[in-house]
């Protein structure tokens, strides 16, 4: 995902946001509750739902999420009242607001991705490319669990195809209970496992009725 709005670019690709051409830096964890605003938007998402992306099987206080909220309102010279890009929900949530264009050469004009990952309530949008999954920071669909390697498997997207390829993981990368030993195509609804982790992969218009609204 690229998009841009007010004087920032958005690169969830890279992990950056840019002001004006400079980069802005952020910690982690801002950075991902930015992408998925951004990925979301209109939409209100809610705090439990954000707690439950951004800390998947922990518990923490809602105060971590609202100084989340106050450094991205910092790095983006945005104020509460009134809002110009995250918006509160009273006692609900957050979205993000602002007008946004997409960058042509990232992201299709054709409307929502055509397939994506979906884990639990994790949503992960597949534009044409390579998508690392793993637990490092910087991987493009992060899921932190202690059975999934930093760099664990990649998804590789075409426009008629998409390959699963694991990355040596120690846990491994199974489809349909099948250790993957050697990149394999994916089809809708196949059952993927990274380490422990079940993930569903979906292609729209075969048998998907949901959209892809989020990232990682």
């Amino acid at each position: 995902m690229k998009i841009r709005f007010d004087r920032f670019v958005l690169d969830g690709d890279t992990r950056q946001l840019l002001r004006d051409g400079q980069e802005v830096r952020l910690t982690p964890k801002a950075f991902d509750l930015l992408v998925i605003l951004a990925s979301d938007r209109p939409n209100v998402v809610s705090k439990q739902t954000l707690q439950q992306r951004l800390w998947p099987d922990t518990f923490v206080a809602e105060a971590n999420l609202s100084n989340l909220v106050a450094e991205l309102r910092e790095a983006l010279a945005d104020r509460s009242r009134p809002p110009r890009i995250i918006r509160t929900s009273h006692r609900f949530g957050y979205a993000f607001s602002a007008d946004v264009a997409t960058d042509p050469r990232r992201e299709s004009t054709n409307g929502p991705p055509t397939c994506w990952l979906e884990w639990a309530e994790h949503r992960f949008p597949l534009s044409p490319g390579e998508h690392v999954v793993g637990r490092d920071p910087d991987a493009d669909i992060r899921i932190e669990s202690s059975t999934v390697s930093r760099r664990h498997a990649q998804v590789s997207v075409t426009e008629d195809a998409a390959l699963l390829e694991d990355f040596g993981s120690k846990n491994g990368t199974f489809l349909h209970n099948e250790r993957v030993t050697a990149p394999v195509p994916l089809a809708n609804g196949d059952a993927i496992r990274f380490g422990s982790v079940l993930v569903t992969f979906h292609v729209r218009g075969q048998g998907s009725t949901e959209t892809a609204s989020s990232t990682g």
